[in-house]
């Protein structure tokens, strides 16, 4: 990207151009930085057209370093240079070597600490890709990970180099009254002209990563907390100030997060001030920035009538990650960013649980599977499968990932459940204690948790570098006379991308024995205590276990909790599914089997289709979820969890060749035929649970779960009555989440008032930018007929900005990645409209264009006339003249 400033351009300034040939880099090349940064003094003369920056870097040689030279580069991209000092002596063009992407000093003090000024203009105005300093609204604000650093000045922008940041804002009072940066504001004052400064200054050594800005016209809610060891820390929420009203929830999180992070991993927070800013333009869901976080606002802002349960649980969990993150990303970062999932994975994981205290641990562990085996497992069957620490890459922003994040959360969990919570801590602390204020590698995290519990987990380490999938394949065999059970468990890593050195991996298997009864049975084996549950190591390509004195023959209860991110194949039945939904006390289980049961049918209901037989309903599945439905739940959004039918995106995952229309066909008979044999008891369940609330505690989440899934059942039989219901919860909503329950069914039925009703939904919320994009979601999701032509027409709406990541994510995003039936329509028209807006983005945006990309890299899991389709928009974008190395590294991978 070019930036013009208005001020004449320096002799030293250079376009900034894409590589037409990008570098690759590679784990194998790491090497430590050549020079250490002892501190970094920055200026800011903030302005939207012509930002100045003057950076003072205070630097000596890194003595662990081997290379030879005394040149110092430094990473600078959209840079425009006006001067550089050397011990405060001017630098002339002889001196220095200027790139698209680098600066270059020729010689530099080899033996003793020296000082590097620099000073350059930035232009945030024109700055679409929200990387390093950039507009959004009336507010500044910046995004440095992983390399947006650069982008702002020039500096060693590497993980690996952490220095202290002292930093001074300077700019309009009118325009910018907000001035915030990373740590404890020490000095400000006034200035000529209206103007103003504030100095702020980090105690903590930090990567440049975690840097952060943001000026701005914000109004600003407060709180106070008190540590466990009694100090007192002050809470800011910056917003603007429409929003002020919405932060509540977000302030109550942040406090839960700090109780949560004290009390199960002895974490306190380390300075006196923590904020938070909600920005309405942000590539991702939110930043760790040091002290100074900063949110997409759908991670920040909710109201009752504005904002759904899911959203209110999201914010606790994204607010929860990012403070987790000041010990587990911050206080200790990564040595490199292929090292990205010592970081991530660990906080999603903490995040989880953090999650699945505050609400119902089962309901979380069950959506998080959900997210692991619909897009994880795709994208470990795609052709951008990568290990959860991969070897190489061209753009780091394109392993932000749900293998590094997901996956890598589910290494950490196998950690968890083979050391137990109170081995696992041990192995934290140590963690937490060996490294503070280190950059660090997966490898140091799990020699820690050995260390801690004298372990050995050479073996589990594979985990990290194994791509794909695993497959764990279940034999059983009871034998009567000896009353043994033996299970005998293959593990087959895929082969991928001619994949060397597949090893067996170390898999935890949870497993519980159900008898005839409905009873727990004990596992005993032999050297062991018998015990209701057992963790089975599995370390071999072939292992058995042997359970001995079993009467009878159980029901074998495999994988409890989903104890490892693998695909399971067992010989159990439709029978054995049925029982387990009924008697399974392991609750994830229970769940796993109703959807197994209905994937069996659906399955089987998918061969009918594709061989053109009369469909017929297996009354099996009616008379489980009659059974289930006739039950007493404490637990409402477990219950509804129970009742809901397998994703169609989950299903086409256990497809060898996808057939979209096929899946989206069964499973919708599936949904009518339970609607219609089950209707008493839906509509009884809907009304016995509906009310007109405000509450958002677990009881009230839990009713409108279940009401809100009858509802769904109850819209596909069409009916004028169920249309009615429809409308009167539409009407008399007080909260979002029935509001748009009501509207998702009006989306997907011939509801006589469709339009009407969308009409109305905008009309009342068009002030609201979160809950527009939920309108536009909506509508770019339906099944029905004709969703093509509406996504077309949406992108020419007023509302619809495609220089606003939410709203196209909300539209582009919604319509190719959760929208199957009709992006996937054999006549490519959805494939070729995703390319267009790829195309476009790509110019503005590379980096969410690249996550675009990744609804066309499936393409070897469909029949051949898609694949061809797909292809040929791939390789359009390919050829796009002045693609990003972003999109180049997605779409050529994906070929």
């Amino acid at each position: 990207m070019l930036l013009l400033t208005a001020n004449e351009p320096s002799p030293f300034y250079r376009v900034n151009m894409r590589d037409a040939n990008p570098k690759t880099i590679y784990l194998k090349d790491y090497s430590v930085p050549e020079y250490i940064v002892l501190s970094v003094d920055l200026n800011f003369v903030l302005d939207v057209e012509q930002t100045r920056v003057i950076s003072r870097l205070t630097l000596h040689r890194n003595p662990q370093s081997e290379s030879e030279g005394g040149e110092l580069s430094l990473m600078g991209e959209d840079l425009q240079l006006i001067s550089i000092a050397l011990e405060g002596e001017a630098l002339t063009e002889q001196h220095f070597t200027q790139s698209s992407e680098s600066l270059t000093i020729h010689e530099v003090p080899q033996d003793r600490v020296f000082v590097i000024a620099i000073e350059n203009i930035i232009c945030p105005k024109t700055n679409t890709a929200f990387e390093g300093l950039y507009q959004s609204g009336p507010m500044l604000c910046t995004q440095c990970e992983a390399e947006g650093f650069r982008k702002i000045t020039y500096f060693p922008d590497r993980p690996d180099v952490m220095t202290k940041f002292k930093t001074t804002l300077m700019a309009d009072k009118d325009l910018y009254p907000v001035l915030l940066s990373n740590g404890n504001k020490v000095a400000e004052g006034e200035l000529a002209n209206n103007r103003h400064w504030v100095t702020w200054e980090d105690p903590f050594a930090k990567p440049c990563y975690l840097f952060a800005l943001v000026a701005g016209q914000l109004e600003c809610i407060e709180d106070r907390y008190t540590t466990l060891s009694g100090r007192e820390i002050d809470l800011q929420i910056f917003v603007e100030s429409h929003d002020i009203d919405k932060c509540d929830h977000a302030m109550q999180s942040l406090k839960n997060a700090m109780r949560w992070d004290e009390d199960v991993y002895g974490r306190e927070y380390d300075l006196d001030l923590y904020m938070i800013v909600a920005v309405g333009h942000f590539n991702m869901g939110a930043m760790e920035n040091k002290g100074l976080n900063i949110f997409n606002t759908k991670f920040v802002l909710a109201r009752t009538d504005t904002a759904t349960d899911t959203d209110y649980e999201h914010i606790e969990g994204v607010i929860g990650h990012e403070y987790f993150h000041n010990w587990t990303g911050n206080r200790i970062t990564c040595r490199d960013w292929f090292q990205l999932s010592l970081k991530e994975g660990f906080t999603v994981f903490r995040d989880q649980e953090f999650t699945g205290d505050r609400t119902s641990k089962a309901v979380k562990r069950i959506e998080d599977v959900n997210l692991l085996r619909t897009r994880q497992f795709a994208e470990d069957a795609s052709p951008l499968a990568h290990p959860v620490r991969p070897d190489a890459y061209i753009e780091i922003n394109n392993f932000y990932t749900l293998t590094v994040y997901e996956k890598g959360a589910e290494i950490v969990r196998m950690l968890h459940t083979l050391l137990g919570a109170e081995g696992f801590r041990k192995g934290s602390d140590l963690y937490f204690q060996r490294h503070d204020g280190q950059a660090v590698t997966c490898e140091d995290f799990v020699k820690s948790m050995e260390d801690a519990n004298e372990a050995d987990f050479s073996q589990f380490k594979f985990w990290y570098g194994q791509i794909g999938t695993p497959v764990l394949e279940v034999q059983e065999q009871y034998d009567a006379e000896q009353q043994t059970l033996t299970l005998t468990i293959n593990q087959k890593i895929p082969q991928i991308r001619n994949q060397k050195n597949r090893y067996a991996l170390h898999i935890p298997v949870k497993v519980g024995l159900v008898g005839s009864a409905g009873q727990a049975l004990a596992l005993n084996i032999e050297g062991e205590v018998p015990t209701d549950e057992v963790t089975l190591q599995l370390t071999q390509l072939e292992q058995s276990f042997v359970f001995n004195d079993l009467a009878e023959k159980p029901v074998v209860s495999l994988l409890r909790g989903f104890s490892a991110p693998v695909i399971l194949k067992t010989e159990q039945s439709l029978q054995d599914h049925a029982f387990l939904l009924m008697h399974d006390s392991d609750p994830f289980n229970r769940w796993e089997a109703a959807q197994q049961l209905a994937v069996q049918i659906i399955f089987a209901l998918i061969e009918d289709i594709q061989q053109g037989r009369t469909l017929a309903i297996n009354p099996l599945i009616i008379e489980a979820y009659q059974t289930v439905m006739s039950q007493q739940w404490d637990d409402l959004s477990y219950f509804a969890l129970l009742l809901k039918l397998p994703d169609e995106s989950y299903l086409a995952g256990l497809m060898e060749v996808v057939d979209v229309d096929a899946i989206h066909h069964a499973r919708e008979f599936v949904k009518k035929a339970l609607a219609e044999n089950l209707h008493d008891q839906f509509e009884k369940l809907y009304q016995q649970y509906h009310r007109d609330e405000t509450r958002h505690d677990a009881e009230a989440i839990g009713r409108r779960r279940i009401k809100n899934t009858c509802l769904s059942y109850l819209s596909v039989l069409e009916t004028e009555a169920v249309y009615q219901i429809i409308s009167s919860q539409f009407e008399k909503a007080v909260n979002m989440t029935d509001q748009m329950a009501a509207l998702t069914a009006i989306a997907n039925t011939y509801h006589p008032e469709k339009t009407q009703r969308f009409d109305q939904f905008y009309q009342q919320w068009r002030d609201e930018a979160l809950v527009v994009d939920k309108w536009f979601g909506l509508q770019a999701t339906s099944v029905l007929p004709g969703t093509f032509a509406t996504v077309q027409q949406l992108m020419e709406h007023p509302a619809f900005d495609m220089t606003n990541p939410n709203r196209v994510r909300s539209l582009v995003g919604a319509f190719s990645q959760s929208n199957p039936l009709h992006f996937h329509n054999k006549n490519g028209e959805g494939y070729a409209f995703l390319a267009d807006q790829v195309i476009t983005l790509n110019a503005l945006n590379p980096q969410v264009a690249s996550r675009m990309v990744t609804a066309l890299t499936q393409w070897p899991r469909h029949d051949a006339a898609r694949q061809v389709l797909m292809k040929e928009q791939l390789q359009r974008i390919i050829e796009t003249e002045a693609i990003s190395k972003d999109v180049y590294e997605i779409a050529s991978k994906s070929l």
